[in-house]
C-alpha cells in the first residue's frame, strides 16, 4: 500500500496546502543583500565561511518555529500580540522603525533589479517600472492562495544558484572539509563578513510576515506539526542555496584574486572562467531574488502595520475593504521604485541606513518573541520547554551580538 493510500488523498492535499509560509519566508531571506554578502564571502575568503551555515540554519529554525507556533496557536499576528501585551506606544515606535527600514530594504531589492538591466540588455527604467507595476497588480488582483503559488514559482529560480555552483567545478573534498571543520582568520574583513552572514539570516520583517501569513492561511494548532515541517524545510533550503552561492564565487573568483563588492559584479566576473551559462544563471537568480523581495517586504510591512493598529488587512480583502493596507502597499512599492531611479541617488547610503535600523530593532523583536511565546495566557500548553528556552536565549544572544557589531561596523566603518 502506497503512502498516499495510507494517509488518504484528501488528507495529503490538506497537508500540502498548509505548506508555503515557512518556505517562502526563508527563501526571501536570500534577498539582494543576502546574495551580495554570500557572493563577497566566497570571492574574498573562498570556503572559509561555509561552516557558519550549519549553526545559522539551526538559529533560523529556532526563531521561525516560535513565530509559526504563535501564529497557529493564538490565531494572531505578531503585531497584534505586541499591541495587546506591550501597549500602543511601544507598538507605534517599533512600527515606525520597521516601516523606515523596510522601505529601504525594498529600495535595495529594486536596485538589484535595476542592476540586472545591463546583463539582460533591457533599459533599467523600463525594467524597474514594469516590475513595480506587475508586482502591484498581482498583489491587488490575486487572492492569497494564488499569490502564494506565484511566490513558490519565484522560489524555483533559486535553483539557478545550485546549478551555478556545480558549473563552477569546485574541489568537493575541500568544500566538505571547510564546511564541517570550522576555521577562523584574524583578518578584520573576515570577521565583518562573518557577522554580516549571521546578520543577513534573521531580520525583523521575516518574523512578522511568517506569523501573519500563517494566520492569513488559517493554520490551526491541531495542524501545527505540518507548519513546523514547512519551517524546517524552508530554513534548510535557503541555506543550501546560500551554500552554493558561496561555492560558485569561491571556486571561480577566489583563485584568480578577483575582488567584488556586489552580486552583479560576481555574475559578470564568472563568465570568463565558468562560461556564459553560469553568468546568466547567477543573474537570473539575482533578478528573481529582487522581484521576490519587492513582492514580500512591502506586503509584510502592510500586513503588520495594519495588524498593529487594528486596521483591516490581507490580500483576500478588496480595495474598499482594506484601504489603508493597500495605500501602504502602493506607497512602499511606488516610493522604492522612484528612489531607485533617481539619478545619482545614494542607494548604498540608504541600504546601509536600513541595516542600521534593522540591527537596532532586531534585539527588541527577538526578546519580545521569547517573552510572548512563554506566556501561558497566549500559548497555553504550547509554551517553550526549558531546554528550548536555554537554546533560544543563547542563540538569540549570539544574533543580537552579531547585530550590534554589524551596526557598529556600518556606522564607524569597521
Amino acid at each position: 500500500m502506497g503512502l498516499l493510500e495510507k494517509i488518504g488523498w484528501k488528507r495529503a492535499l490538506f497537508i500540502i496546502g498548509i505548506f508555503g509560509p515557512g518556505i517562502i519566508t526563508s527563501l526571501v531571506d536570500n534577498d539582494v543583500g543576502g546574495i551580495t554578502t554570500y557572493s563577497v564571502a566566497g570571492a574574498r575568503f573562498q570556503y572559509g565561511l561555509l561552516w557558519t551555515l550549519i549553526p545559522i540554519t539551526l538559529l533560523l529554525i529556532i526563531v521561525q518555529e516560535m513565530c509559526a507556533r504563535m501564529g497557529a496557536v493564538s490565531g494572531k499576528g505578531l503585531s497584534d500580540l505586541i499591541r495587546e501585551n506591550f501597549g500602543i506606544k511601544a507598538t507605534f515606535f517599533i512600527m515606525v522603525g520597521l516601516v523606515f527600514a523596510n522601505l529601504f530594504v525594498t529600495v535595495a531589492d529594486f536596485a538589484g533589479i535595476a542592476s540586472m538591466a545591463g546583463i539582460f540588455g533591457i533599459n533599467k527604467y523600463v525594467l524597474v517600472i514594469s516590475s513595480a507595476a506587475i508586482i502591484w497588480v498581482l498583489v491587488v488582483r490575486l487572492n492569497y492562495k494564488i499569490l502564494e503559488k506565484v511566490f513558490l514559482f519565484l522560489g524555483l529560480f533559486y535553483l539557478t544558484y545550485i546549478v551555478s555552483g556545480i558549473l563552477a567545478h569546485p574541489d568537493w573534498g575541500t568544500v566538505a572539509r571547510e564546511t564541517f571543520n570550522p576555521s577562523f582568520s584574524l583578518s578584520s574583513g573576515y570577521w565583518i563578513l562573518l557577522i554580516a552572514v549571521i546578520g543577513t539570516t534573521i531580520t525583523p520583517w521575516m518574523q512578522f510576515y511568517l506569523q501573519s501569513s500563517i494566520v492569513e492561511k488559517g493554520v490551526k494548532k491541531e495542524n501545527y506539526k505540518y507548519t513546523r515541517t514547512d519551517v524546517i524545510i524552508g530554513s534548510v533550503i535557503t541555506d543550501v542555496v546560500s551554500f552554493f552561492i558561496i561555492v560558485a564565487t569561491a571556486a571561480v573568483l577566489f583563485p584568480h584574486g578577483i575582488q567584488i563588492n556586489t552580486a552583479p559584479e560576481a555574475a559578470i566576473a564568472l563568465e570568463p572562467f565558468a562560461g556564459r551559462y553560469a553568468t546568466l544563471l547567477f543573474a537570473v537568480g539575482f533578478l528573481a531574488a529582487g522581484l521576490f523581495g519587492a513582492f514580500i517586504v512591502p506586503l509584510a510591512t502592510s500586513f503588520y502595520v495594519c495588524e498593529a493598529f487594528g486596521w483591516e488587512s490581507g490580500v483576500n480583502k478588496k480595495l474598499g475593504e482594506a484601504k489603508i493596507f493597500y495605500i501602504l502597499l502602493t506607497l512602499i512599492i511606488g516610493l522604492s521604485a522612484f528612489i531607485t531611479l533617481i539619478p545619482e541617488s545614494r542607494l548604498i547610503g540608504l541600504i546601509l541606513a536600513s541595516q542600521v535600523v534593522n540591527g537596532l530593532i532586531l534585539p527588541i523583536i527577538l526578546a519580545t518573541i521569547l517573552i510572548l511565546v512563554n506566556k501561558k495566557s497566549i500559548m497555553g500548553s504550547y509554551t517553550n520547554p526549558l531546554w528550548l528556552n536555554i537554546i533560544s536565549w543563547a542563540g538569540c544572544a549570539l544574533i543580537v551580538l552579531s547585530s550590534v557589531f554589524m551596526v557598529g561596523v556600518t556606522i564607524f566603518g569597521g
